[in-house]
Protein backbone atom coordinates (compact mmCIF):
# COMPACT_ATOMS: atom_id res chain seq x y z
CA UNK A 1 0.00 0.00 0.00
CA UNK A 2 1.35 3.47 -0.90
CA UNK A 3 2.07 5.67 2.17
CA UNK A 4 -0.41 8.47 2.92
CA UNK A 5 2.08 11.21 2.00
CA UNK A 6 2.71 9.60 -1.38
CA UNK A 7 -1.04 9.17 -1.82
CA UNK A 8 -1.56 12.90 -1.25
CA UNK A 9 1.14 13.69 -3.82
CA UNK A 10 -0.58 11.42 -6.34
CA UNK A 11 -3.89 13.21 -5.75
CA UNK A 12 -2.31 16.63 -6.26
CA UNK A 13 -0.56 15.39 -9.39
CA UNK A 14 -3.81 14.06 -10.79
CA UNK A 15 -5.57 17.36 -10.11
CA UNK A 16 -2.71 19.33 -11.65
CA UNK A 17 -3.09 17.37 -14.89
CA UNK A 18 -6.84 17.92 -14.96
CA UNK A 19 -7.72 14.39 -13.84
CA UNK A 20 -10.48 13.84 -11.32
CA UNK A 21 -9.46 11.11 -8.86
CA UNK A 22 -13.16 10.47 -8.08
CA UNK A 23 -13.90 9.58 -11.72
CA UNK A 24 -13.34 6.01 -12.91
CA UNK A 25 -14.03 4.25 -16.17
CA UNK A 26 -14.67 0.53 -15.53
CA UNK A 27 -16.12 -1.74 -18.23
CA UNK A 28 -19.63 -1.00 -16.89
CA UNK A 29 -19.28 2.70 -17.76
CA UNK A 30 -17.77 5.93 -16.50
CA UNK A 31 -18.65 6.95 -12.93
CA UNK A 32 -18.32 10.18 -10.98
CA UNK A 33 -18.03 9.57 -7.25
CA UNK A 34 -16.82 11.68 -4.36
CA UNK A 35 -13.41 12.20 -2.81
CA UNK A 36 -13.70 12.07 0.98
CA UNK A 37 -10.23 12.74 2.39
CA UNK A 38 -8.04 9.89 1.17
CA UNK A 39 -11.08 7.84 0.17
CA UNK A 40 -12.96 7.54 -3.13
CA UNK A 41 -16.62 6.77 -2.55
CA UNK A 42 -19.10 5.60 -5.20
CA UNK A 43 -22.74 4.97 -4.35
CA UNK A 44 -25.81 3.65 -6.09
CA UNK A 45 -24.00 1.86 -8.93
CA UNK A 46 -26.38 -0.45 -10.83
CA UNK A 47 -24.93 -3.94 -11.22
CA UNK A 48 -27.86 -5.52 -13.10
CA UNK A 49 -30.73 -4.44 -15.29
CA UNK A 50 -33.84 -3.33 -13.36
CA UNK A 51 -35.88 -6.42 -12.31
CA UNK A 52 -39.21 -4.76 -13.07
CA UNK A 53 -42.26 -5.46 -15.21
CA UNK A 54 -41.79 -8.75 -17.10
CA UNK A 55 -38.35 -9.07 -15.43
CA UNK A 56 -39.92 -9.40 -11.98
CA UNK A 57 -39.09 -12.89 -10.65
CA UNK A 58 -36.48 -13.58 -13.27
CA UNK A 59 -32.72 -14.05 -12.81
CA UNK A 60 -30.80 -10.78 -12.93
CA UNK A 61 -29.41 -9.68 -16.27
CA UNK A 62 -25.92 -8.16 -16.43
CA UNK A 63 -25.95 -4.38 -16.75
CA UNK A 64 -25.17 -3.01 -20.19
CA UNK A 65 -22.45 -0.37 -20.47
CA UNK A 66 -23.96 3.07 -20.15
CA UNK A 67 -22.92 6.12 -22.13
CA UNK A 68 -21.71 9.37 -20.63
CA UNK A 69 -20.76 9.79 -16.98
CA UNK A 70 -23.09 8.34 -14.34
CA UNK A 71 -23.32 10.25 -11.08
CA UNK A 72 -22.43 7.94 -8.19
CA UNK A 73 -22.71 10.36 -5.28
CA UNK A 74 -25.91 9.08 -3.64
CA UNK A 75 -27.14 5.72 -2.44
CA UNK A 76 -29.72 3.95 -4.55
CA UNK A 77 -33.15 3.18 -3.08
CA UNK A 78 -33.61 0.20 -0.82
CA UNK A 79 -35.40 -2.84 -2.22
CA UNK A 80 -39.10 -2.97 -1.38
CA UNK A 81 -39.80 -4.20 2.15
CA UNK A 82 -42.43 -3.75 4.84
CA UNK A 83 -41.93 -0.60 6.91
CA UNK A 84 -40.48 -1.63 10.26
CA UNK A 85 -42.02 -0.43 13.49
CA UNK A 86 -39.95 2.30 15.12
CA UNK A 87 -40.23 0.55 18.50
CA UNK A 88 -37.83 -2.08 17.14
CA UNK A 89 -34.18 -1.42 18.02
CA UNK A 90 -33.21 -2.28 14.43
CA UNK A 91 -35.74 0.04 12.77
CA UNK A 92 -34.78 3.25 11.04
CA UNK A 93 -36.71 6.17 9.68
CA UNK A 94 -38.45 5.58 6.36
CA UNK A 95 -36.06 5.36 3.41
CA UNK A 96 -36.64 5.54 -0.34
CA UNK A 97 -37.59 2.16 -1.80
CA UNK A 98 -38.03 0.83 -5.30
CA UNK A 99 -38.31 -2.40 -7.21
CA UNK A 100 -35.43 -1.01 -9.32
CA UNK A 101 -32.94 -1.43 -6.49
CA UNK A 102 -30.04 -3.61 -7.65
CA UNK A 103 -27.18 -1.27 -6.80
CA UNK A 104 -23.89 -1.44 -4.96
CA UNK A 105 -21.56 0.99 -3.21
CA UNK A 106 -17.77 1.17 -3.09
CA UNK A 107 -15.28 2.70 -0.65
CA UNK A 108 -11.77 2.62 -2.13
CA UNK A 109 -8.52 4.12 -0.86
CA UNK A 110 -7.35 6.71 -3.36
CA UNK A 111 -4.03 4.87 -3.65
CA UNK A 112 -5.48 1.36 -3.92
CA UNK A 113 -3.60 -1.00 -6.23
CA UNK A 114 -4.79 -4.62 -6.34
CA UNK A 115 -6.29 -4.20 -2.88
CA UNK A 116 -8.30 -7.04 -1.32
CA UNK A 117 -12.07 -6.66 -1.67
CA UNK A 118 -14.54 -6.87 1.25
CA UNK A 119 -17.99 -7.69 -0.15
CA UNK A 120 -20.74 -7.01 2.42
CA UNK A 121 -24.26 -8.54 2.40
CA UNK A 122 -26.70 -6.96 4.84
CA UNK A 123 -29.02 -8.86 7.17
CA UNK A 124 -32.72 -8.46 7.82
CA UNK A 125 -34.32 -11.95 7.64
CA UNK A 126 -34.21 -11.75 3.81
CA UNK A 127 -37.14 -9.35 4.31
CA UNK A 128 -35.61 -5.98 5.20
CA UNK A 129 -32.42 -3.97 5.35
CA UNK A 130 -30.36 -2.03 2.85
CA UNK A 131 -26.78 -1.25 1.91
CA UNK A 132 -27.54 2.45 2.53
CA UNK A 133 -27.68 1.94 6.31
CA UNK A 134 -25.13 4.16 8.05
CA UNK A 135 -23.92 1.30 10.23
CA UNK A 136 -22.47 -0.34 7.08
CA UNK A 137 -20.34 2.64 6.07
CA UNK A 138 -17.17 1.05 4.73
CA UNK A 139 -14.73 3.92 5.32
CA UNK A 140 -13.02 2.54 8.44
CA UNK A 141 -12.38 -0.84 6.83
CA UNK A 142 -11.19 0.85 3.64
CA UNK A 143 -8.72 2.86 5.72
CA UNK A 144 -7.05 -0.49 6.43
CA UNK A 145 -6.34 -0.95 2.72
CA UNK A 146 -9.50 -2.75 1.58
CA UNK A 147 -11.88 -1.92 -1.24
CA UNK A 148 -15.26 -2.28 0.45
CA UNK A 149 -18.39 -3.17 -1.56
CA UNK A 150 -21.92 -3.29 -0.13
CA UNK A 151 -24.94 -4.41 -2.12
CA UNK A 152 -28.72 -4.42 -2.30
CA UNK A 153 -30.49 -7.61 -3.33
CA UNK A 154 -34.17 -8.42 -3.82
CA UNK A 155 -36.02 -9.07 -0.57
CA UNK A 156 -39.14 -10.81 0.63
CA UNK A 157 -41.64 -12.00 -1.94
CA UNK A 158 -39.88 -10.11 -4.75
CA UNK A 159 -36.60 -11.88 -4.06
CA UNK A 160 -37.55 -15.37 -2.95
CA UNK A 161 -40.94 -16.38 -4.41
CA UNK A 162 -41.13 -19.81 -6.02
CA UNK A 163 -44.21 -20.71 -8.05
CA UNK A 164 -45.13 -23.49 -10.53
CA UNK A 165 -45.71 -20.95 -13.32
CA UNK A 166 -42.34 -19.32 -12.66
CA UNK A 167 -40.66 -22.73 -12.83
CA UNK A 168 -42.49 -23.49 -16.08
CA UNK A 169 -41.18 -20.35 -17.77
CA UNK A 170 -37.60 -20.99 -16.61
CA UNK A 171 -35.17 -22.70 -18.98
CA UNK A 172 -33.89 -24.67 -15.99
CA UNK A 173 -37.36 -25.50 -14.68
CA UNK A 174 -36.74 -23.73 -11.36
CA UNK A 175 -37.88 -20.64 -9.49
CA UNK A 176 -37.11 -18.73 -6.31
CA UNK A 177 -33.59 -17.79 -5.15
CA UNK A 178 -33.71 -14.47 -7.05
CA UNK A 179 -32.11 -12.61 -4.16
CA UNK A 180 -29.26 -15.14 -4.11
CA UNK A 181 -28.87 -14.82 -7.88
CA UNK A 182 -28.64 -11.05 -7.37
CA UNK A 183 -25.76 -11.56 -4.94
CA UNK A 184 -24.01 -13.80 -7.46
CA UNK A 185 -24.51 -11.24 -10.24
CA UNK A 186 -23.06 -8.53 -7.99
CA UNK A 187 -20.00 -10.74 -7.45
CA UNK A 188 -19.69 -11.15 -11.22
CA UNK A 189 -19.88 -7.36 -11.59
CA UNK A 190 -17.06 -7.06 -9.06
CA UNK A 191 -14.97 -9.57 -11.00
CA UNK A 192 -15.40 -7.57 -14.21
CA UNK A 193 -15.09 -4.05 -12.81
CA UNK A 194 -13.37 -3.80 -9.44
CA UNK A 195 -9.90 -3.41 -10.94
CA UNK A 196 -10.82 0.12 -12.04
CA UNK A 197 -11.30 1.02 -8.37
CA UNK A 198 -7.98 -0.46 -7.33
CA UNK A 199 -9.43 -3.77 -6.16
CA UNK A 200 -8.13 -7.28 -6.75
CA UNK A 201 -10.83 -9.49 -8.31
CA UNK A 202 -8.84 -12.55 -7.26
CA UNK A 203 -9.03 -11.60 -3.56
CA UNK A 204 -12.69 -11.17 -2.61
CA UNK A 205 -14.01 -11.85 0.88
CA UNK A 206 -17.77 -12.32 1.08
CA UNK A 207 -19.11 -11.25 4.47
CA UNK A 208 -22.50 -10.89 6.07
CA UNK A 209 -24.47 -10.97 9.32
CA UNK A 210 -27.69 -12.83 10.17
CA UNK A 211 -29.57 -13.22 6.86
CA UNK A 212 -26.40 -11.90 5.27
CA UNK A 213 -24.53 -14.79 6.90
CA UNK A 214 -27.23 -17.21 5.73
CA UNK A 215 -26.50 -15.78 2.28
CA UNK A 216 -22.79 -16.49 2.81
CA UNK A 217 -23.64 -20.16 3.38
CA UNK A 218 -25.87 -20.16 0.28
CA UNK A 219 -22.97 -18.72 -1.72
CA UNK A 220 -20.57 -21.29 -0.31
CA UNK A 221 -23.03 -24.03 -1.30
CA UNK A 222 -24.11 -22.75 -4.73
CA UNK A 223 -22.25 -24.08 -7.78
CA UNK A 224 -23.02 -20.80 -9.56
CA UNK A 225 -20.95 -18.84 -7.02
CA UNK A 226 -17.88 -21.07 -7.05
CA UNK A 227 -14.68 -19.20 -7.90
CA UNK A 228 -16.18 -15.75 -7.35
CA UNK A 229 -14.69 -15.31 -3.85
CA UNK A 230 -11.65 -16.50 -1.95
CA UNK A 231 -12.59 -16.03 1.74
CA UNK A 232 -15.79 -15.87 3.78
CA UNK A 233 -17.04 -14.27 7.01
CA UNK A 234 -20.31 -15.41 8.60
CA UNK A 235 -21.56 -13.46 11.63
CA UNK A 236 -24.53 -15.08 13.42
CA UNK A 237 -25.37 -17.51 10.62
CA UNK A 238 -28.15 -20.10 10.97
CA UNK A 239 -27.96 -23.42 9.08
CA UNK A 240 -31.68 -24.17 9.30
CA UNK A 241 -33.86 -26.40 7.16
CA UNK A 242 -34.46 -25.09 3.63
CA UNK A 243 -37.67 -25.83 1.67
CA UNK A 244 -37.34 -27.96 -1.43
CA UNK A 245 -38.70 -26.50 -4.64
CA UNK A 246 -41.30 -29.11 -5.58
CA UNK A 247 -41.60 -31.53 -2.67
CA UNK A 248 -42.55 -30.98 0.95
CA UNK A 249 -39.80 -31.99 3.37
CA UNK A 250 -39.12 -32.02 7.11
CA UNK A 251 -42.63 -30.83 7.85
CA UNK A 252 -42.32 -27.86 5.47
CA UNK A 253 -44.42 -27.27 2.34
CA UNK A 254 -42.55 -27.09 -0.94
CA UNK A 255 -41.41 -23.65 -2.04
CA UNK A 256 -43.79 -23.80 -5.02
CA UNK A 257 -46.68 -24.72 -2.73
CA UNK A 258 -45.90 -21.72 -0.52
CA UNK A 259 -46.00 -19.51 -3.63
CA UNK A 260 -49.31 -20.99 -4.73
CA UNK A 261 -50.78 -20.44 -1.27
CA UNK A 262 -49.65 -16.83 -1.32
CA UNK A 263 -51.33 -16.23 -4.68
CA UNK A 264 -54.58 -17.65 -3.31
CA UNK A 265 -54.35 -15.52 -0.15
CA UNK A 266 -53.85 -12.40 -2.26
CA UNK A 267 -56.65 -13.37 -4.69
CA UNK A 268 -54.08 -13.49 -7.49
CA UNK A 269 -55.08 -16.62 -9.35
CA UNK A 270 -52.10 -16.75 -11.67
CA UNK A 271 -48.62 -15.38 -12.27
CA UNK A 272 -49.89 -12.57 -14.48
CA UNK A 273 -52.05 -11.30 -11.62
CA UNK A 274 -49.09 -11.41 -9.22
CA UNK A 275 -46.90 -9.54 -11.69
CA UNK A 276 -49.60 -6.91 -12.12
CA UNK A 277 -49.58 -6.06 -8.40
CA UNK A 278 -47.71 -2.99 -7.20
CA UNK A 279 -44.33 -3.99 -5.77
CA UNK A 280 -44.68 -2.02 -2.55
CA UNK A 281 -48.18 -3.37 -1.93
CA UNK A 282 -47.06 -6.93 -2.63
CA UNK A 283 -44.09 -6.62 -0.27
CA UNK A 284 -46.34 -5.33 2.50
CA UNK A 285 -49.13 -7.89 2.04
CA UNK A 286 -47.04 -11.05 1.59
CA UNK A 287 -45.80 -11.34 5.23
CA UNK A 288 -49.30 -10.73 6.53
CA UNK A 289 -50.48 -13.58 4.29
CA UNK A 290 -47.93 -15.93 5.89
CA UNK A 291 -45.20 -15.83 3.25
CA UNK A 292 -41.66 -16.27 4.55
CA UNK A 293 -38.65 -15.73 2.26
CA UNK A 294 -36.16 -18.59 2.12
CA UNK A 295 -33.88 -20.16 -0.40
CA UNK A 296 -35.23 -23.16 -2.29
CA UNK A 297 -33.46 -26.47 -2.86
CA UNK A 298 -33.91 -26.62 -6.63
CA UNK A 299 -31.05 -28.91 -7.68
CA UNK A 300 -29.57 -26.04 -9.67
CA UNK A 301 -28.83 -22.89 -7.66
CA UNK A 302 -28.98 -24.78 -4.36
CA UNK A 303 -28.46 -28.49 -4.88
CA UNK A 304 -29.23 -29.89 -1.42
CA UNK A 305 -29.73 -29.00 2.24
CA UNK A 306 -26.90 -26.90 3.66
CA UNK A 307 -26.14 -29.53 6.32
CA UNK A 308 -25.71 -32.10 3.54
CA UNK A 309 -23.55 -29.83 1.39
CA UNK A 310 -21.17 -29.23 4.30
CA UNK A 311 -21.22 -32.89 5.38
CA UNK A 312 -20.23 -33.96 1.87
CA UNK A 313 -17.49 -31.32 1.61
CA UNK A 314 -19.10 -29.75 -1.45
CA UNK A 315 -18.92 -26.17 -0.13
CA UNK A 316 -16.40 -23.59 -1.27
CA UNK A 317 -12.94 -24.49 0.00
CA UNK A 318 -12.10 -21.04 1.34
CA UNK A 319 -10.77 -19.75 4.68
CA UNK A 320 -13.65 -18.92 6.99
CA UNK A 321 -14.21 -16.64 9.97
CA UNK A 322 -17.47 -17.36 11.83
CA UNK A 323 -19.02 -16.69 15.21
CA UNK A 324 -22.00 -15.57 17.24
CA UNK A 325 -23.02 -13.36 20.17
CA UNK A 326 -23.77 -14.43 23.73
CA UNK A 327 -27.05 -12.49 23.87
CA UNK A 328 -28.42 -13.21 20.38
CA UNK A 329 -32.01 -13.82 21.53
CA UNK A 330 -32.22 -10.92 23.99
CA UNK A 331 -33.35 -8.71 21.10
CA UNK A 332 -35.21 -11.51 19.27
CA UNK A 333 -37.46 -12.80 22.04
CA UNK A 334 -40.22 -13.80 19.65
CA UNK A 335 -37.94 -16.71 18.65
CA UNK A 336 -38.09 -18.17 22.18
CA UNK A 337 -41.03 -19.51 24.21
CA UNK A 338 -42.23 -17.96 27.46
CA UNK A 339 -41.01 -19.67 30.65
CA UNK A 340 -43.44 -22.20 32.15
CA UNK A 341 -45.02 -21.83 35.56
CA UNK A 342 -42.12 -23.30 37.49
CA UNK A 343 -38.95 -25.35 37.31
CA UNK A 344 -40.80 -28.63 37.70
CA UNK A 345 -43.00 -27.88 34.67
CA UNK A 346 -39.87 -26.99 32.68
CA UNK A 347 -38.07 -30.21 33.55
CA UNK A 348 -41.16 -32.29 32.86
CA UNK A 349 -41.60 -30.71 29.41
CA UNK A 350 -37.93 -31.21 28.53
CA UNK A 351 -37.97 -34.87 29.56
CA UNK A 352 -41.07 -35.46 27.45
CA UNK A 353 -39.43 -33.89 24.40
CA UNK A 354 -35.78 -34.93 24.69
CA UNK A 355 -36.08 -38.46 26.11
CA UNK A 356 -32.59 -39.98 26.36
CA UNK A 357 -30.96 -36.58 25.75
CA UNK A 358 -32.94 -34.84 28.51
CA UNK A 359 -30.24 -35.15 31.18
CA UNK A 360 -27.65 -33.55 28.91
CA UNK A 361 -30.11 -30.86 27.85
CA UNK A 362 -30.88 -29.99 31.49
CA UNK A 363 -27.17 -29.91 32.30
CA UNK A 364 -26.63 -27.31 29.60
CA UNK A 365 -29.89 -25.42 30.16
CA UNK A 366 -30.87 -25.99 33.81
CA UNK A 367 -34.12 -25.05 35.48
CA UNK A 368 -32.32 -22.93 38.07
CA UNK A 369 -32.66 -19.85 35.84
CA UNK A 370 -35.47 -20.45 33.38
CA UNK A 371 -35.23 -17.22 31.40
CA UNK A 372 -31.49 -17.50 30.80
CA UNK A 373 -31.74 -21.18 29.90
CA UNK A 374 -34.54 -20.55 27.42
CA UNK A 375 -32.63 -17.71 25.76
CA UNK A 376 -29.48 -19.83 25.56
CA UNK A 377 -31.40 -22.81 24.14
CA UNK A 378 -32.62 -20.88 21.10
CA UNK A 379 -29.31 -19.03 20.69
CA UNK A 380 -27.40 -22.28 20.51
CA UNK A 381 -29.89 -24.15 18.31
CA UNK A 382 -29.71 -21.37 15.72
CA UNK A 383 -26.40 -19.53 15.96
CA UNK A 384 -23.99 -21.33 18.28
CA UNK A 385 -24.35 -24.74 16.66
CA UNK A 386 -24.11 -23.20 13.18
CA UNK A 387 -20.92 -21.25 13.91
CA UNK A 388 -19.20 -24.32 15.32
CA UNK A 389 -20.48 -26.52 12.50
CA UNK A 390 -19.08 -24.13 9.91
CA UNK A 391 -15.58 -23.99 11.37
CA UNK A 392 -15.53 -27.74 12.00
CA UNK A 393 -16.53 -28.54 8.42
CA UNK A 394 -14.01 -26.11 6.90
CA UNK A 395 -11.31 -27.52 9.15
CA UNK A 396 -12.19 -31.00 7.91
CA UNK A 397 -11.53 -29.75 4.36
CA UNK A 398 -8.05 -28.70 5.42
CA UNK A 399 -8.62 -24.95 5.08
CA UNK A 400 -8.13 -22.42 7.91
CA UNK A 401 -11.21 -21.60 9.99
CA UNK A 402 -11.54 -19.19 12.90
CA UNK A 403 -14.28 -19.07 15.54
CA UNK A 404 -15.32 -16.07 17.67
CA UNK A 405 -17.70 -15.42 20.55
CA UNK A 406 -18.87 -11.81 21.03
CA UNK A 407 -19.67 -11.28 24.71
CA UNK A 408 -19.32 -7.53 25.12
CA UNK A 409 -21.74 -5.18 26.84
CA UNK A 410 -21.74 -1.53 27.85
CA UNK A 411 -23.96 0.56 30.15
CA UNK A 412 -26.85 1.07 27.70
CA UNK A 413 -27.07 -2.63 26.82
CA UNK A 414 -26.86 -3.72 30.45
CA UNK A 415 -29.63 -1.38 31.60
CA UNK A 416 -31.84 -2.59 28.73
CA UNK A 417 -31.16 -6.29 29.34
CA UNK A 418 -29.50 -6.56 25.91
CA UNK A 419 -25.96 -7.70 26.69
CA UNK A 420 -24.24 -8.74 23.43
CA UNK A 421 -27.53 -8.81 21.53
CA UNK A 422 -28.02 -9.94 17.92
CA UNK A 423 -25.98 -7.72 15.55
CA UNK A 424 -24.43 -5.73 18.39
CA UNK A 425 -20.94 -6.52 17.05
CA UNK A 426 -21.59 -4.66 13.78
CA UNK A 427 -20.76 -1.08 14.90
CA UNK A 428 -17.50 -2.46 16.28
CA UNK A 429 -16.64 -4.28 13.03
CA UNK A 430 -17.39 -1.21 10.90
CA UNK A 431 -16.33 1.45 13.42
CA UNK A 432 -19.71 3.17 13.08
CA UNK A 433 -20.78 4.01 16.64
CA UNK A 434 -22.65 7.08 15.37
CA UNK A 435 -24.39 5.19 12.56
CA UNK A 436 -26.65 2.93 14.60
CA UNK A 437 -30.47 3.11 14.41
CA UNK A 438 -32.25 5.58 16.66
CA UNK A 439 -33.41 2.99 19.24
CA UNK A 440 -30.10 1.12 19.36
CA UNK A 441 -28.44 1.23 22.80
CA UNK A 442 -26.00 4.12 22.43
CA UNK A 443 -22.34 3.09 22.38
CA UNK A 444 -20.09 5.36 24.50
CA UNK A 445 -16.82 6.56 22.98
CA UNK A 446 -14.74 5.27 25.87
CA UNK A 447 -11.23 3.83 25.47
CA UNK A 448 -12.65 0.33 26.06
CA UNK A 449 -15.15 0.64 23.22
CA UNK A 450 -12.83 2.34 20.74
CA UNK A 451 -9.97 -0.08 21.44
CA UNK A 452 -12.29 -3.06 21.00
CA UNK A 453 -13.55 -1.65 17.70
CA UNK A 454 -10.00 -0.98 16.50
CA UNK A 455 -9.10 -4.57 17.30
CA UNK A 456 -12.09 -6.02 15.46
CA UNK A 457 -11.48 -3.82 12.43
CA UNK A 458 -7.89 -5.05 12.47
CA UNK A 459 -8.84 -8.74 12.69
CA UNK A 460 -11.52 -8.52 10.00
CA UNK A 461 -9.42 -6.48 7.56
CA UNK A 462 -6.33 -8.68 7.99
CA UNK A 463 -8.43 -11.78 7.41
CA UNK A 464 -9.72 -10.22 4.18
CA UNK A 465 -6.12 -9.57 3.15
CA UNK A 466 -4.43 -12.81 4.17
CA UNK A 467 -7.05 -15.37 5.20
CA UNK A 468 -5.74 -15.25 8.78
CA UNK A 469 -7.10 -12.67 11.27
CA UNK A 470 -4.58 -10.57 13.19
CA UNK A 471 -4.57 -7.15 14.84
CA UNK A 472 -1.75 -4.92 16.02
CA UNK A 473 -0.93 -5.24 19.74
CA UNK A 474 -3.72 -7.80 20.19
CA UNK A 475 -3.71 -11.51 21.05
CA UNK A 476 -3.13 -13.97 18.25
CA UNK A 477 -6.33 -15.56 16.97
CA UNK A 478 -5.79 -19.33 17.04
CA UNK A 479 -7.04 -21.41 14.16
CA UNK A 480 -9.92 -23.72 15.13
CA UNK A 481 -8.53 -27.11 16.12
CA UNK A 482 -9.20 -30.26 18.13
CA UNK A 483 -9.15 -28.16 21.31
CA UNK A 484 -11.93 -25.94 19.99
CA UNK A 485 -9.75 -22.82 19.91
CA UNK A 486 -11.59 -19.51 19.52
CA UNK A 487 -11.32 -15.78 20.24
CA UNK A 488 -13.65 -14.17 22.76
CA UNK A 489 -14.52 -10.49 22.53
CA UNK A 490 -15.42 -9.19 26.01
CA UNK A 491 -13.98 -5.83 27.01
CA UNK A 492 -10.92 -6.92 25.04
CA UNK A 493 -10.08 -9.90 22.82
CA UNK A 494 -8.66 -13.02 24.43
CA UNK A 495 -8.02 -16.53 23.14
CA UNK A 496 -9.72 -19.52 24.75
CA UNK A 497 -10.69 -23.15 24.12
CA UNK A 498 -13.79 -25.38 24.32
CA UNK A 499 -16.59 -22.85 23.88
CA UNK A 500 -19.77 -24.02 25.67
CA UNK A 501 -18.72 -27.69 26.02
CA UNK A 502 -21.41 -30.14 24.94
CA UNK A 503 -23.55 -27.53 23.18
CA UNK A 504 -22.50 -28.47 19.66
CA UNK A 505 -22.78 -32.21 20.25
CA UNK A 506 -26.32 -31.93 21.64
CA UNK A 507 -27.62 -29.79 18.80
CA UNK A 508 -25.84 -31.89 16.19
CA UNK A 509 -27.54 -35.01 17.57
CA UNK A 510 -30.96 -33.29 17.51
CA UNK A 511 -30.43 -32.19 13.89
CA UNK A 512 -29.22 -35.64 12.85
CA UNK A 513 -32.24 -37.42 14.33
CA UNK A 514 -34.70 -34.99 12.80
CA UNK A 515 -32.99 -35.25 9.43
CA UNK A 516 -33.08 -39.05 9.60
CA UNK A 517 -36.77 -39.10 10.50
CA UNK A 518 -37.66 -36.41 7.95
CA UNK A 519 -40.76 -35.08 9.73
CA UNK A 520 -39.65 -31.87 11.45
CA UNK A 521 -37.22 -29.03 10.73
CA UNK A 522 -34.19 -28.01 12.78
CA UNK A 523 -34.43 -24.29 13.52
CA UNK A 524 -35.84 -22.36 16.49
CA UNK A 525 -38.19 -25.21 17.49
CA UNK A 526 -35.88 -26.09 20.36
CA UNK A 527 -36.38 -26.62 24.08
CA UNK A 528 -39.98 -26.06 25.11
CA UNK A 529 -40.97 -25.69 21.45
CA UNK A 530 -39.31 -28.92 20.36
CA UNK A 531 -41.40 -31.77 19.00
CA UNK A 532 -40.74 -35.13 20.59
CA UNK A 533 -37.21 -36.11 19.66
CA UNK A 534 -36.92 -39.12 17.32
CA UNK A 535 -35.12 -42.15 18.66
CA UNK A 536 -31.43 -42.56 17.98
CA UNK A 537 -30.53 -44.35 14.77
CA UNK A 538 -27.32 -45.98 13.60
CA UNK A 539 -26.43 -42.99 11.42
CA UNK A 540 -26.70 -40.60 14.38
CA UNK A 541 -24.46 -42.41 16.85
Amino acid sequence: MIPRAASTCLLFAALAHGADPATVNPPAGKLQGRLEGQMRVFKGIPYAMPPVGPARWKPPVAIRRWTGVRNAAEFGPACHQPQAKLSNIYARDAMPMSEDCLTLNIWAPANARRAPVFFWIHGGSLTGGSSREEMYNGARLAERGLVVVSINYRLGVLGWLAHPELSAESADGVSGNYGLLDQIEALRWVRRNIGAFGGDAASVTVAGESAGALSIMYLMASPAAQGLFSKAIAESAYMITTPELKTGCFGLPSAEESGTRLGAALHATNLAALRAMDGAELSAKAPAAGFGPWGAIDGHVLKRQLVDVFDRGEQARVPLLAGFNSGEIRSLRSLAPQPPADAAAYERAIRERYADLANEFLRLYPAINLEESILATTRDALYGWTAQRLVRKQTALGVPAFLYFFDHGYPATESAGLHAFHASELPFVFGTFEGTPQNWPKIPSTPVETHLSDAMIGYWSTFARTGRPAAAKQPGWPQFNAMGAYLAFTDAPHAAEHLLPGMYELNEQVMCRRRAEGLSPWNWNAGLWSPKLPAQTAECK
